[in-house]
């Protein structure tokens, strides 16, 4: 248990920051399942969309070092490779 004030509001900040990120990350799981699915279902105008607001929230949560570059580089090349199997390219 913290002593000082200043500890007290670091706690305090971290755990809002914790539970900011893990909704984050949350929420590129979901969209990153979602994208599977409309690829499975080989539903191609709307695996774009949402392809392209994956990489925009990828690119957010990176800037917000949230996860690592390199990490989100990664996941969004696996899922255009996968995205451009579906075009047959």
């Amino acid at each position: 248990m913290p002593i000082q004030k200043a500890a007290f509001k670091s706690v305090r900040k971290d755990k809002k920051r914790h539970l900011r990120n893990i909704s984050i990350k949350s929420r590129l799981k979901t969209l990153a399942k979602k994208l599977d699915s409309l690829i499975e279902l080989k539903r191609i105008e709307d695996a774009k969309k949402l392809f392209r607001e994956l990489v925009k929230n990828f690119d957010k949560a990176v800037s917000k070092k949230i996860i690592h570059k390199n990490t989100a580089s990664r996941k969004k090349s696996r899922l255009a490779k996968r995205l451009n199997r579906l075009f047959g390219k």
